[in-house]
């Protein structure tokens, strides 16, 4: 009789601790739009040279998020000058790209970065045109899967029960990250 109620009141406890994390709930983690503007001038002024024909700089990093799509927009300051003349074009460049969370580096990354706007001043229309595709490539480069905020590990573990990431709300002054209990 005791080794059946031992066993019953085992398995009660267990199935009390299951429970449990789904008593926690989902969690959310709010992400402000100052520190995505740091994280993100972290990386910059980038200097680069493409295809042995252009200098290219990128500079004066502006985030924005856009609460619509639930992209992030960084607008940058470019100057592209070809490496054998004295004569360079300033512009600016707008970058877009859609929010994930990369469990393995415990990070929201930047991920499928689009070219928005890319702007020259002073070039004509054909040289523009494949100037814009050097655009591409500074995105692809510059921001594809960058870091833009480490999260701590007790975000993805509390009280014994792991927390995954299930999605990310932008607003216009910051971002929520909403976890929720393992199952």
């Amino acid at each position: 009789m005791k080794t059946g109620l031992a066993r019953w009141t085992w398995m009660a406890a267990l199935l009390c601790l299951a429970s449990c994390a789904s008593l926690l709930g989902q969690r959310d983690v709010e992400i402000p739009l100052a520190k995505l503007q740091e994280a993100m001038a972290n990386r910059f002024p980038f200097n680069n040279r493409y295809l042995e024909l252009l200098d290219v700089r990128v500079t004066n990093p502006r985030v924005s998020l856009q609460p619509g799509t639930n992209r992030i927009l960084t607008s940058m300051d470019t100057s592209i000058a070809p490496p054998f003349s004295n004569q360079s074009w300033t512009g600016s460049l707008a970058i877009s790209g859609q929010l994930r969370v990369d469990p393995a580096r415990n990070a929201l990354v930047l991920a499928e970065p689009r070219v928005e706007n890319f702007a020259v001043n002073g070039l004509d229309s054909p040289f523009a045109n494949k100037i814009v595709r050097v655009g591409a490539l500074v995105a692809e480069q510059l921001l594809k899967d960058m870091p833009l905020y480490t999260f701590q590990p007790d975000q993805f573990r509390y009280g014994g029960t792991s927390f995954f990431p299930t999605k990310i709300t932008t607003r216009p002054n910051g971002l929520v990250v909403t976890f929720e209990p393992a199952r």
